[in-house]
């Protein structure tokens, strides 16, 4: 028995040299050293595969078309090109949006300075933002502003800088950007943010300059209990504006869930019973154009259709914007973004599986009724991650696509090299 596992030991070590010996003389010049290397070594891990459970193959559900997922941005920091971070409540926007003023190597760094919320990120040689974020401008368009908000705000506001900039009066600090009243809904219609023909990011044309819309969503389950923890612990979000076709709504719109200052202490058990809760659908909400269903008004359309109106226009927002990142995948999220906007982070996401909402214990009728609560979110995420790892694959396809042809670029380029060298030696002789 011990003599027959040697034999197949043997046989296996002459199998190997004997595949050494082949790729040796079939690829004999240099250009396969590398190729050799990776022969005689073991396979290195796929580094965007261990963070998460998604299988080897990956089965798409939903058709996109190539222009749904390419995302490839000619951002130009030094110009007027503005990112604008949509950051969702409790899906991981703070650690992204650290990420986007701490980690991104530029020419000119965001100014960070300890004891301060907010970093200066100018373009380079100018006063002026490139990023209009919670850590770079602050909530300049109200806290937590939605996509009904943003497009309606953030063209006023940049207005307002490139104003007061152009003034012959004295200027003010380029470190807050002021509040501004929302411009009319037909300056920033659907069709001014979408993408324009032949092109592959959501923008909104302002002069030379475009604005580029991004987001991170979460789980709603995950999410959702993360949110009530938050406000279990005194969180109440009570500066936000909801502004929606130029005004917030009545309280007779947007009743509160509470009485006193805050909910702290609230159970889940009250956190689901209340039915006014915004934790409800959120990211729905929040992502979709507002205005299409009559903003917080709930009797302008029965509950079916602004239900069906808003999770399409959710969808639409998301699919037209420059980029959109999952928080049960950081490596993912940032290879996509460091593609999307050709900007590379100085050190690697970190996926972080214990989390506040994961110390959360809940039996399989809670996690049910949570998901019934947010069936929206639930019908957007499961959108939201097809279409992300989708991106995710065609992005690698193309990158390994682009790799092989640089290889063959370089083959060719040196049998070339090698017949001249053979000419050269023909003629000498």
């Amino acid at each position: 028995m011990e003599d027959r596992s040697h034999k197949v030991l043997l046989a296996l070590v002459m199998l190997f040299l004997f595949a050494v010996i082949v790729l040796q003389y079939v690829c004999p010049g240099t250009e396969c050293q590398l190729l050799r290397l990776r022969a005689l070594s073991p396979a290195a891990a796929d580094p965007y595969r261990a963070e998460d459970e998604t299988p080897a193959r990956f089965v798409p559900r939903f058709n996109f078309s190539a222009d749904d997922l390419l995302r490839r941005v000619d951002f130009n920091i030094k110009g007027d090109d503005l990112i604008v971070f949509l950051h969702i409540q409790k899906t991981g926007g703070t650690t992204f949006g650290r990420h986007l003023v701490r980690n991104i190597q530029l020419e000119q760094p965001c100014e960070c300075r300890a004891g301060q919320k907010k970093c200066t990120c100018h373009r380079p040689g100018k006063r002026e933002t490139w990023l209009f974020s919670r850590f770079s401008t602050g909530w300049s368009c109200g806290l937590h502003a939605d996509w009904t908000e943003l497009t309606n705000c953030v063209p006023s506001v940049v207005d307002s800088k490139k104003e007061v900039r152009l003034r012959p009066s004295r200027k003010t600090s380029d470190e807050v950007l002021p509040a501004q009243s929302p411009v009319s809904r037909h300056t920033t219609s659907l069709d001014c943010v979408g993408i324009p023909s032949g092109h592959n990011t959501m923008d909104t044309s302002l002069g030379s300059g475009n604005f580029y819309y991004i987001t991170i969503l979460r789980d709603p389950v995950s999410r959702y209990l993360s949110e009530w923890r938050h406000v279990q612990r005194g969180a109440t979000w009570k500066a936000s504006l909801h502004v929606c076709d130029g005004r917030s709504p009545t309280t007779e719109e947007l009743p509160s869930c509470y009485t006193g200052d805050d909910w702290s202490g609230c159970s889940l058990q009250e956190f689901m019973d209340c039915p006014y809760n915004l934790a409800n659908n959120r990211q729905v909400r929040m992502l979709s154009d507002l205005s299409l269903v009559g903003c917080y008004n709930l009797s302008v359309m029965p509950e079916e259709q602004r239900n069906k109106v808003l999770l399409d226009s959710a969808k639409e927002n998301l699919k037209r914007m420059a980029f959109f990142g999952l928080t049960e995948f950081q490596r993912k999220t940032q290879y996509l973004f460091e593609k999307t906007f050709n900007m590379n982070f100085i050190s690697p996401f970190t996926q972080y599986n214990s989390t506040r909402a994961s110390s959360v214990e809940i039996d399989k009728e809670t996690q049910q009724r949570i998901e019934a609560l947010n069936f929206l979110d639930m019908e957007l995420y499961d959108y939201a991650k097809d279409l992300f790892l989708q991106r995710y694959q065609y992005m690698r396809q193309k990158e390994h696509q682009e790799a092989r042809r640089k290889r063959q670029e370089q083959r060719k380029i040196l049998r070339a090299k090698q017949a001249h060298l053979r000419e050269q030696g023909e003629n000498s002789s």
